[in-house]
């Protein structure tokens, strides 16, 4: 059996986050010794994704950061688009191999992190710590015993709910024959693509050139589509929508984020936590997670380089939490309309403003501003509503 003070499960943008914010000295003190567990190529492993968040002035991760962008554009189903100067924050966009290439870089060099390539079979906890059970590729069993546990992987089930949908999308990083983008504008929700039945629909355009982009379609509904659905939804936005013309797929990239009003636990046993979006990191309104998981980190490293008790703290406040439940709730019952609420609330306010909003950032008289700006009827009958719904499971299709 090994031991150490701190194991990491996964190594996904939560898991590489926690391990990069540990390593190295501390100055006057001793760094916690560290294993990253990560599993070996294959299923088990996190697919290439794209990450975006916004923050003022230079991050962490700037040399993980492929682009960004101070201006963004929303465009209604119908009629003129809003675009806005977002300074001082800037949109940005990092891919998860750029990401891990960096962190990795990193941790090679530091004293008090290792990594370990293996499959968690099981965490337990025992006294003043946990044991984690893994195998290696080779097949070879083995035990890690740690003060404290970070598990960062997907949970088996998404919690009891009143609302539940699913933000899920398909993108292509694509070049074009002709010089078709604007390469100092990100197109952050376009309203023109088709809507389904149940929940909304949009077109996200990040380029990166004049001539690249990843272009994406994305749907907040209860049930992602086929492969060929999402096949054709792409091609109809990147040919009819947006009349790319000429264009090659370099890569694509698929994926599935809960958008649920549920207790995501942070803690599962008196020494194992989950952190990221297994940990509540995830927005619920939104979908966007990276820089939830980055405050819940960075508080976790703080305890732990303290002494203190590493509970990672929730991503989102209170509020923030609440006033998701409503509008997830005013989406899911059809009372609002999707595209209209989000094209009226960057038209009617800074887009700065409303990117703090979405992020939790805002004061609450700001809150109260964007509430103005929402239909006031089906908002406050959701609001009216949701304590008396039932918390419901969900099938994680």
């Amino acid at each position: 059996m090994r031991e150490t003070d701190v194991v990491v499960v996964g190594a996904g943008a939560a898991g590489l986050s926690l391990a990069h914010r540990l390593a190295g000295r501390v100055p006057g003190g001793r760094a916690p010794s560290v294993v990253l567990v990560d599993a070996p190529p294959g299923p088990l492993r996190p697919p290439n994704r794209t990450w975006c968040f916004w923050e003022g002035g230079p991050g962490r991760f700037d040399a993980a950061v492929c682009a960004a962008w101070r201006r963004l554009r929303v465009r209604p189903p119908a009629g003129a688009p809003v675009t806005g100067d977002i300074s001082p924050l800037r949109y940005k966009m990092i891919r998860s191999g750029d990401f891990e290439d960096l962190v990795a870089r990193d941790l090679a060099r530091s004293p008090n992190v290792r990594r370990l390539e293996a499959v968690v079979e099981a965490v337990e906890d025992v006294r003043d710590g946990a044991r984690v059970l893994f195998r290696e590729a080779g097949g070879g069993a083995g035990v890690l015993r740690a003060r404290w546990v970070f598990d960062s992987r997907p949970p088996g089930s998404l919690p009891a709910a009143r609302t539940t949908l699913l933000q899920h999308f398909h993108g292509w990083f694509v070049r074009t024959a002709g010089p078709v983008f604007d390469p100092g504008t990100a197109e952050l929700m376009d309203f023109r693509t088709p809507q389904p039945a149940d929940g909304l629909s949009f077109g996200y355009v990040l380029p990166t050139g004049r001539h690249e982009a990843l272009v994406e379609y994305t749907e907040f509904s209860p049930r992602p589509l086929t492969a060929e659905g999402y096949g054709a939804a792409v091609r109809y936005y990147a040919e009819d929508v947006l009349r790319l013309g000429e264009t090659e797929v370099l890569a694509t990239e698929t994926g599935i984020i809960p958008m649920t009003d549920g207790r995501m636990p942070r803690q599962v046993g008196e020494s194992v936590f989950r952190i990221g979006a297994a940990g509540g990191a995830t927005r619920p309104a939104t979908g966007y997670t990276f820089a939830g998981l980055q405050r819940q980190t960075r508080a976790v490293a703080a305890a732990l380089r303290r002494g203190r008790r590493p509970v990672p703290p929730p991503a989102h406040s209170a509020r923030s939490r609440a006033m998701d439940a409503v509008l997830l709730r005013a989406l899911d019952s059809g009372r609002v309309d999707g595209p209209a609420l989000f094209s009226r609330m960057f038209e009617r306010l800074p887009m700065n403003r409303v990117l703090r909003f979405l992020d939790g950032r805002t004061r609450l008289l700001e809150d109260l501003s964007v509430g103005l700006r929402t239909p006031a009827g089906p908002m406050l009958r959701s609001a009216l509503e949701l304590p008396r719904l039932p918390l419901r499971p969900f099938d994680t299709p």
